[in-house]
């Protein structure tokens, strides 16, 4: 069983998932940030493939973006960074980025290497779902590798049902229809969009993503869907207090406590 439905499976409410950027604040900080945010307790983790232009991410993760760039980080290095993290780690792992580093990877390739390494599913917010079913998933589904899919608020009620039955795992629900970053708390207007997704009865469970920050705003997300996603707020933590364990620890404490 792919371990995110075998999480979906035992835990129903607040799930927590954590983005990273592979690669930052270090070239050497993947694999142990992985480790100690799942001795911290986050339920799935999320390791962002640096790409030069990610147009969905704020500043934020932009700059983690182009600091591990910098630093030499590229597909390659990453699964050799993590070739034995599943001897320590068995939360789900994601990978999240865009789909001009996996076609220079190739795609087969990449998705062979996520299977070798323990990598559970994608998230690759620019490649368009009808691309994905007619030319990609069956290679995907050779290699239980699930893409995850993404809804906004933007999303008629038959592009969500389109979306919710060519996916698995979950459905990444963002949040506004900006780029990612910490934004306080969620207006009545997301609140409503939340509410009406919730109200479709999906066959997928949702997690809500974009403008999670604290526990306020994961403890809302959690009303609405099974649980939210922390990116911005987590590498701002990296930026400013470094990778330490007890920091890592403290950050994921203060969301979950």
């Amino acid at each position: 069983m792919n371990r995110i439905d075998k999480l979906f499976r035992e835990k129903t409410t607040n799930i927590l998932s954590v983005y990273f950027t592979a690669g930052y604040p270090q070239l050497d900080s993947t694999a142990g940030i992985v480790r100690s945010l799942a001795d911290a307790g986050a339920d799935m983790i999320e390791i962002g493939m640096p790409f030069s232009d990610p147009m969905a991410d704020g500043p934020v993760i932009q700059q983690s973006n182009q600091k591990a760039l910098q630093n030499g980080m590229n597909l390659k290095l990453l699964f050799s960074q993590l070739s034995k993290i599943r001897d320590e780690v068995k939360v789900p792992l994601i990978l999240m980025g865009y789909l001009n580093p996996v076609m220079q990877f190739g795609v087969e390739n990449f998705c062979m290497q996520c299977m070798e390494t323990g990598i559970d599913g994608v998230i690759l917010p620019d490649l368009p779902p009808q691309i994905y079913t007619e030319e990609y998933l069956f290679v995907f589904n050779k290699y239980n590798l699930y893409n995850i899919l993404l809804i906004s608020p933007q999303s008629s009620a038959e592009r969500i049902s389109a979306i919710d039955k060519i996916s698995r795992g979950f459905i990444y629900m963002v949040s506004s229809s900006s780029v990612t970053g910490s934004k306080g708390n969620f207006s009545e207007d997301q609140m409503a969009y939340f509410k009406r997704v919730s109200e479709m009865n999906l066959e997928n469970p949702c997690l809500i993503g974009f403008g999670i920050s604290n526990r306020e705003t994961f403890i809302n997300a959690g009303k609405y869907a099974r649980g939210g996603i922390i990116g911005s707020a987590f590498v701002k933590i990296l930026a400013m207090n470094g990778t330490e364990t007890e920091n890592i620890s403290q950050f994921i404490k203060e969301i979950k406590c």
